[in-house]
């Protein structure tokens, strides 16, 4: 059996990963984590496991983990993994360079899956959406986002990874072309811009467009997320892959591959 630490236990997703975990034959929970002051810590979360907040004992006891938290626990919990050579699975979304470096150094130690999504379906759109780009030179790009009103960051970590893989296969750099506002008289649309749009309303799961528009028609390429059981099923995936992996920050097509 594969002892897994969840971290973020307590929130959205983190019910969701314990029940795909009970109903994933070969792995079990050992631990769950949420923030000091969450009003179920102490109670049990699972069968035979409390919530917690202690992180060094909880990393003890597995040879996984799976975060989906916010950024500030989840660099916590990258430092004492590389630390104790827990391998990682990163579903948190709203890093910024600087933490993204940290996670990479502790990728040097031990095996992190890092996705911002785990949906086997996003993975898969992120594939077309680079042909696409790819093969329709001169298109404009589009990506727009619609999240709950409860998301904390925008845009989202998927439409980054959207927009990212389209200027990736044009040879641009994302952080040149970005346009994630227009406000006022701003001109005319820059050819080898890609605009990244952020809506937040009522109780979407989380759904994406990326939009390809050129001379006289528009492709648009959509994901809607029904439920968040996909996003978990994922990340239980990775876990069982990584473990026993080699050191080195992996993506979610190295698991599905």
């Amino acid at each position: 059996m594969i002892a897994v630490l969840v971290t973020g236990a307590g929130g959205r997703m983190g019910g969701h990963v314990l029940r795909a975990l009970e109903g994933t034959a070969g792995m079990r929970t050992a631990a769950a984590l949420e923030r000091p002051g969450h009003p179920d810590l102490g109670h049990e979360i699972s069968p035979g496991v409390k919530l917690s907040t202690e992180l060094e004992p909880a990393l003890d006891s597995a040879q996984v983990a799976i975060d989906f938290s916010v950024p500030e626990s989840t660099l916590a919990l990258v430092d004492a993994a590389a630390r104790k050579s827990v391998p990682l699975v990163l579903a948190t979304t709203g890093f910024g360079s600087e933490d993204m470096r940290r996670i990479q150094q502790a990728a040097r130690r031990i095996p992190i899956v890092m996705a911002a999504n785990f949906s086997l379906g996003i993975n898969v759109l992120l594939d077309l959406v680079a042909e696409a780009a790819r093969r329709l030179e001169g298109y404009e790009i589009e990506v727009l986002e619609l999240h709950h009103s409860q998301k904390l960051d925008a845009p989202s970590g998927t439409a980054l990874a959207l927009a990212r893989v389209a200027a990736e296969a044009r040879g641009q750099d994302l952080e040149q072309t970005a346009v994630y506002q227009r406000v006022g008289r701003i001109g005319e649309r820059p050819p080898e811009a890609i605009g990244i749009q952020s809506l937040r309303a009522g109780d979407s799961v989380g759904e994406h467009t990326v939009y390809l528009a050129g001379p006289g028609e528009r492709i648009e390429l959509s994901h809607r997320a029904l439920s968040r059981d996909n996003f978990a099923v994922g990340a239980v995936r990775a876990a069982r892959w990584v473990v026993g992996r080699p050191p080195r920050l992996y993506a979610l097509s190295d698991v599905l591959s």
